[in-house]
């Protein structure tokens, strides 16, 4: 066994590494499935309707997301954070590379599509069981600074989309537009099978978090992690989803609506995407700063300035990428996406670990997320909503419903204590109200 300071290491790397697989192969999907799959596996249908169906597989994957948080939470509440990891990363790698090597519907019909739902399913509900495990693996074994180190996990979120833009866009400029239809997209599908190789070799040579081992040798693991989360800590979970929303709206504004708005207001799509890939590249950082700082000054501060920041930035992001300059949509992506997004979404890696005790963490944290993560799945559809009632492209009021997100999540974090000292290892402690008088607290 490695020393507590080497293992802390791989922990994150190997944390970040997940999550970097795990987001390259989910985003790998719904970049392809924009660009491709209404043309391979829905070719019989109006293309319109192809369009919607391609898009009606990418949302199967938010859906099963919560599904995954509880299935992999069980059993990594139980069995342990590493089995789980383990297995979420195969099932992940191994669904990408049978999307690549999946017949097309000319080739086997309406089974085609089918498998897609199938595999898109599998993917959906790995992506919500890696999470909540690549986190606690870094916050578990983290004995300093925990709020840095747990949000490894999120860093590797935008890290794997930009992986899957650079690797799509590659593939494409170097066999070309017919070819990459015709095959040349299955590529990088195909290539999950190298990146799991890599993610599996560092992951088998982390070991169990030391809070588990804790909480197994005085047997506090319980039968149902679920059934305990909905039962002792319902108002805690509620109000760790209402946290996470303001974080999830915002990304997908930032990754998906503004990006279509921008098009639709004269950008070219390659300049909106090249905007979104140096915000995201920025984004890295800021998740990482951010967290780091919750180290200092605590998780509240960080998120409520957050929120109160993207608040009132909502309101300017829009005239920003109204302007015909491309410096213009680059600087309003990056104060988003790179600067205020990620003082919400980074410290909730290690918010969402310190809500809940050690016997069900797990469930509690991948619950928590992926229900805040549907925010990210429904935001467009409701700003599209938005518009079409109101009849106008006006953007006052999406911004306006922005900024709802953002005001509850500053209520729902204004009614937890805060959590930045507890000790995970420690017996389950009270984070509604005031701080428990005792209990050990991280150094």
């Amino acid at each position: 066994m490695g020393s507590p300071s080497g293992q802390l290491r791989r922990a994150v790397v190997s944390g970040y590494l997940g999550s970097v697989i795990e987001f390259y192969d989910f985003m790998l999907y719904a970049t392809a499935s924009a660009v491709v799959f209404s043309k391979v596996f829905f070719s019989s249908l109006d293309p319109a309707v192809a369009t919607i169906a391609s898009f009606g597989t990418l949302a199967t994957g938010y859906i099963a997301r919560p599904l995954g948080g509880v299935i992999f939470g069980h059993f990594g509440d139980l069995l342990g954070r590493k089995r789980m990891l383990v297995l979420s990363m195969t099932l992940m790698g191994l669904a990408s590379f049978l999307i690549g090597l999946l017949p097309t519907y000319r080739q086997i019909g309406v089974w085609a599509p089918i498998g897609l739902v199938a595999l898109r399913l599998v993917q959906g509900v790995s992506v919500g069981g890696e999470w909540g495990g690549a986190v606690l693996m870094s916050a578990e074994h983290a004995t300093s600074r925990r709020g840095l180190w747990a949000s490894f996990g999120n860093a590797g979120a935008p890290s794997g989309i930009l992986l899957s833009t650079v690797v799509l866009s590659a593939t494409s400029a170097l066999v070309g537009e017919d070819a990459f239809l015709a095959w040349g997209w299955r590529i990088p599908f195909l290539v999950s099978l190298l990146l799991l190789a890599v993610g599996l070799f560092v992951r088998l040579r982390v070991t169990e978090t030391p809070a588990f081992e804790v909480a197994k040798r005085q047997a506090r693991t319980r039968r149902f992690p679920v059934v305990e989360v909905l039962r002792r800590h319902p108002r805690t979970l509620l109000l760790g989803i209402g946290v996470g929303l303001a974080a999830f709206v915002a990304q997908a504004t930032m990754t998906i609506f503004v990006i279509a708005y921008g098009v639709r207001v004269g950008h070219t799509r390659q300049d909106m995407l090249n905007a979104l890939t140096i915000s995201t590249a920025f984004a890295i950082f800021g998740i990482l700063g951010w967290s780091a700082l919750t180290d200092r000054v605590g998780r509240k501060p960080v998120v409520v300035a957050g929120a109160l920041a993207m608040a009132g930035y909502s309101f300017l992001l829009f005239p920003l990428v109204q302007s015909s300059s491309f410096g213009a949509v680059v600087l309003a992506l990056t104060l988003g996406n790179a600067v205020i997004q990620p003082m919400i979404y980074g410290p909730l890696a290690a918010l969402y670990a310190e809500l809940f005790s050690t016997e069900n963490r797990y469930t509690g944290a991948s619950l928590g997320y992926q229900l805040a993560s549907l925010g990210a799945g429904f935001a467009p559809l409701l700003f599209a909503q938005v518009q079409q009632v109101t009849g106008s492209s006006d953007t006052v009021l999406i911004s306006a419903t922005i900024s709802a997100f953002c005001l509850l999540s500053v209520a729902c974090i204004a009614a937890l204590k805060e959590t930045s000292r507890r000790d995970l290892q420690a017996a389950p402690a009270p984070v509604l109200g005031k701080p428990a008088a005792s209990g050990r607290e991280l150094s």
